[in-house]
């Protein structure tokens, strides 16, 4: 009987001790998911520029039939986007957070449990769109203009979609984020390693840090530094085409870390992660969107740059460059990526 005692005394002593263990690590998450920086945007379909819905096919009791809405006016139902996220992703050329600055990096995180994958779709920064209240200009002007609610807006309006929330990161910021992580594991080619070092001197010069070049091609981990001169890099052949794919290689980098980390550890690190950022999550949103992610098991990562090959041309303005787009079939292969897990085909160029 006493041995009894002893065993339950000991397993009674466990169970307390795993639940004061359990209990700090979920105070110090939802402590750390407390420093997110929430910024409330309105979520009105009119103010996010969302369209009202439509029926995407004929649905007894539905007054308007599929086939009688244009394809353009197709939004999703609400079934298909309870299967698909949406979150703009704005990267902010700035180094001060007094600055608004203009969205230097445009990208829409599709997490589709649909199709059980994670799709990045960059956006080009030049390219010419209406944005309410200023006309036709550059698409990452949107930002500088009304923050991320417009910017958000810009995109809805453009491209047809329904996106209600956001994160944004300037490059300080995303520094901080990557050498948190540990740095991320990048693929250096021989015609990126001297644009890349001449980035990382000039930012190690502005930050007053030390220089540490990269010597070597190849795999390789960057630190927060490395990786953000990485990103920026926009003189090698494809210029601007591909430095919008080398910010979804970090990206896809920092994607698959994370996910490496198991459902266990998500909520601690991504919450320390995502303190260095701007958002209009709430931290329990964030924690529900980490969930259904390693529940759903997406594993597959995709990314496609819009609009693609063939379907815009660079043009000058009043003096200015601005990259101008086959819009309708840019917005028909937008959608097609996000929704229908369609990638889109590129054709010759424009020129």
């Amino acid at each position: 009987m006493k041995k009894m005692k002893l065993w339950i005394k000991i397993v009674l002593s466990i169970f307390v001790s795993v639940l004061l263990v359990t209990g700090v690590a979920f105070s110090y998450t939802f402590y750390q998911l407390g420093k997110i920086n929430t910024t409330k945007i309105s979520k009105t379909d009119v103010d996010l520029g969302i369209k009202p819905k439509a029926p995407l096919k004929e649905i007894p009791g539905k007054q308007i039939p599929a086939k009688e809405i244009p394809a353009k006016e197709k939004v999703p139902l609400e079934e298909d986007n309870n299967d698909i996220l949406n979150i703009a992703f704005f990267g902010l050329d700035r180094r001060d957070v007094s600055e608004v600055g203009r969205s230097d990096s445009i990208m829409i995180l599709s997490i589709d449990s649909k199709h059980k994958k994670i799709k990045m779709s960059s956006i080009m920064r030049d390219t010419y769109v209406k944005i309410n209240g200023h006309g036709q200009t550059k698409i990452n002007h949107a930002y500088a203009y009304g923050g991320a609610q417009l910017a958000i807006r810009t995109l809805n309006e453009n491209f047809n979609l329904e996106i209600r929330d956001y994160v944004t990161v300037d490059f300080f910021n995303f520094e901080k984020i990557i050498d948190a992580m540990g740095g991320v594991n990048i693929d250096i080619k021989q015609d990126e390693v001297g644009f890349i070092n001449d980035k990382i001197i000039e930012v190690s010069n502005l930050e007053k840090k030390s220089i540490v070049l990269i010597n070597k091609l190849g795999p390789q981990t960057l630190n927060g530094l490395q990786s953000v001169a990485y990103s920026r890099v926009r003189y090698t052949d494809g210029g601007d085409f591909v430095r919008t794919e080398r910010q979804r290689t970090i990206l896809s980098a920092m994607l698959i870390k994370i996910q490496s980390l198991g459902v266990a550890k998500f909520p601690s690190v991504v919450s320390e992660l995502l303190a260095y950022t701007e958002t209009s999550m709430k931290s329990t949103d964030i924690l529900k969107i980490g969930t259904k992610v390693f529940t759903s098991k997406i594993k597959i990562l995709e990314q496609e740059r819009f609009p693609v090959d063939g379907y815009c041309k660079g043009k000058i303005i009043d003096g200015v460059w601005y990259l101008v787009t086959d819009m309708k079939d840019t917005k028909e292969q937008l959608y097609k990526f996000i929704y229908e897990d369609i990638r889109p085909v590129a054709k010759a160029p424009l020129f």
